[in-house]
């Protein structure tokens, strides 16, 4: 039992460090070092690397092939969490971003989206979902709550191929602000994971953000989706000094 969990912790520890190489894109013709490479890289046995490559594959990241040897499956693409971007404007280098507009509509909201932005109860926003693809693949469903005076606009707007950061500024006639985020991993439930073409119960990054303008009004809540199989999160942070 031991040991057996001692090559576990390290399989892990491996994976970790295999899983940033080939997010940042270290192994760009796709193709894995052989595994006894790999052990004398990482300090490990080769029954080590195996269980780690082995949690990779189960992860969908890479392949293995008799013959062939570990491959990389698919491309993760970088999201920066260090400046307010929309998604086209922030994977522009990796390719064309669409929108589906699934629905689009004027309706009262929940309470606690009226709360979300300081509006009084019982008026209306605009809801806006879409599915959101980078380069015909599903990447994003987004769920979006938009202030009356700035969302209805947005009825007569180019959303299949225009982020809606974009559009806001262009219809407020000022640039956006701040925004609140909070990122966590939840499970695909049915209906989304048909909509994102992933399995049942697939991890997804789950990221909530309310967005305001440059005079600190909030005008925007969203509820975004993404398959964690295609995105990673990054972001570059300081420690300021003195700070705890």
């Amino acid at each position: 039992m031991g040991p057996t969990r001692r090559r576990a912790d390290h399989a892990r520890q491996v994976a970790d460090l295999l899983r940033r190489q080939i997010v940042h894109g270290h192994f760009p013709r796709g193709q894995l070092p052989l595994e006894a490479a790999l052990a004398r890289e990482f300090g490990a046995s080769r029954n080590t690397v195996r269980e780690a490559l082995g949690l990779l594959r189960e992860e969908g990241l890479v392949e293995r092939c008799p013959g062939v040897g570990t491959t990389v499956a698919r491309e993760k693409y970088p999201h920066g969490l260090h400046r307010l971007l929309g998604l086209a404007e922030t994977l522009h280098e990796h390719g064309e971003v669409t929108n589906q507009v699934r629905t689009m509509t004027l309706m009262e909201p929940p309470r606690a989206v009226s709360h979300r932005l300081n509006l009084p109860a019982g008026e209306q926003v605009v809801y806006l979902e879409r599915l959101r693809r980078l380069n015909g693949l599903p990447l994003s469903l987004d769920l979006t709550y938009l202030v009356r005076d700035v969302g209805e606009p947005l009825f007569d707007a180019d959303l299949e191929h225009n982020d809606i950061f974009v559009l806001l500024e262009s219809i407020t006639g000022q640039p956006l602000g701040t925004a609140d985020l909070t990122l966590e991993a939840v499970n695909a439930d049915a209906h989304t994971a048909a909509v994102l073409d992933a399995p049942p119960g697939a991890a997804l990054l789950m990221v909530e953000r309310l967005t305001h303008l440059a005079d600190s009004r909030p005008v925007d809540l969203e509820f975004i989706r993404f398959r964690g199989d295609r995105l990673t999160m990054r972001g570059h942070l300081n420690r300021a000094a003195g700070k705890e």
